[in-house]
């Protein structure tokens, strides 16, 4: 059992290892942290959220393939035996005292911290997107509580003009713009009404995908799909009204404005505010660590991993899974005054959905080289590999990782 849930009835709180941060790598690494019987350290998370949520599926759920509700379990359900739940919020780092400050008022200091603290979705950088989404055929895959919209906006799509978005910076897994328009292909081809329409994917990068071998796969897909690739275009504001999505052309500057009749958004987003303006981030915002060790580069009792780092590679659960051993192992020997020994070579995965029943699984590191896990071929759209993220990884995420098994 959690062995308790801190609320505001102290404003002052100590443990020997606080993590920040009770998502997936927040979870994952405090159960590796406190399993077996025999374990016994002082571990807290702090997380102010009562649910948690298995978002890789969420795809799948904006093109009707899933029921959004199997995502969602309550936090206490995958809190770690032996965790102090702090629910609260982490507002404020203070690295020089070992200390941080919540958004109820406490002090919690430690002696090691882990950061975990996710992203930011930023739905107020595009004018027009906070008040459009989930109406007039404008979606997003981006919150539990948008999910739905996509698919009702594909399901009622009757031809037209359907743009998908793929903004700059880092986001959520970077092939996840594409899967949703992808899947949505295939659901126009089922309704009989693609003859009707034009796809267009507007994204803020200079190519389809960003690894050399993988690539050429999805460029090929993105032919036989007929897809109109805008690359280079960043989604600036949407004008409901007159569905219109107005974008900046990122070499010359100019506007271009597009007429959607369907407009799935990814929205722009960066690292939590009140970790961007710390001691212990980047100029970018993000938490400063060690690409290898994941050691944090000026305070040695800091670490970090997952979205909120500045890490080098895409931002995905599989990376995660990667990550945590590396951070459990070095932090447990530089608590035995040893040097961090264990190493991260960037290894991410995205699983980049091509259709209904079709995946790349495209694995990679930080030299962007194919850095794979199965003896196949992986640059080809198999139906095993949909069905290894349809069925296998989410059994793998709720009783796997999140149980500090793998």
């Amino acid at each position: 059992m959690i062995l308790a849930i801190e609320f505001a009835m102290s404003s002052s709180i100590h443990h020997q290892i606080v993590i920040v941060g009770g998502g997936t790598a927040g979870i994952t690494v405090a159960a590796r942290l406190t399993r077996g019987w025999f374990t016994r350290r002082d571990v807290a998370v702090i997380e102010p959220s009562d649910k948690h949520y298995y978002q890789p599926l969420w795809t799948l759920v904006g093109a009707g393939l899933a029921r959004k509700e199997v995502t969602e379990r309550r936090e206490a359900s995958v809190m770690p035996r032996g965790v102090h739940w702090i629910q609260d919020a982490a507002v404020e780092f203070l690295p020089y005292q070992n200390s941080l400050r919540t958004r109820d008022g406490k002090t919690i200091t430690y002696d090691w911290l882990v950061i975990a603290a996710g992203l930011q979705i930023n739905w107020d950088k595009i004018p027009g997107l906070k008040a459009s989404v989930g109406k007039d055929g404008v979606c997003s895959n981006y919150s539990y509580e948008t999910v739905d919209s996509t698919w009702a906006a594909i399901r009622n799509f009757r031809g037209g003009t359907a743009v998908f978005t793929h903004p700059s910076g880092a986001v959520k897994c970077g092939g996840a713009p594409q899967k949703i328009m992808f899947l949505a292909d295939d659901r126009f081809r089922e309704a009989g009404i693609r003859n009707q329409t034009r796809v267009i994917f507007a994204a803020a990068q200079s190519s389809i995908f960003a690894i050399e071998p993988y690539r050429a796969t999805l460029e090929k897909v993105v032919a036989r799909k007929e897809i109109d690739c805008r690359f280079r275009h960043e989604l600036i504001e949407i004008r409901p009204a007159s569905k219109e999505a107005v974008f900046r052309h990122l070499d010359t500057q100019e506007q271009v404005t597009m007429h959607y009749d369907l407009l799935h958004v990814t929205p722009p987003m960066g690292p939590p505010s009140f970790l961007a303006v710390s001691p212990l981030a980047d100029k970018g915002g993000w938490v400063d660590v060690d690409r290898e060790t994941l050691r944090h580069t000026r305070f040695a009792n800091v670490f970090a991993l997952g979205d909120c780092s500045n890490l080098p590679t895409s931002k995905t659960g599989a990376a995660i899974r990667k990550q945590a051993p590396v951070v459990v192992r070095n932090l447990l020997a530089s608590m035995h005054g040893q040097p961090p020994a264990a190493r991260y070579n960037g290894y991410t995965s995205c699983p980049v959905v091509t259709g209904i029943g079709k995946l790349v699984l495209a694995e990679f590191n930080y030299q962007k080289e194919p850095d794979e896990s199965f003896p196949i071929d992986q640059f080809k759209e198999r139906w095993t590999m949909w069905a290894l993220k349809r069925y296998l990884l989410p059994v793998m995420y709720w009783h796997g990782m999140l149980k500090g098994r793998m």
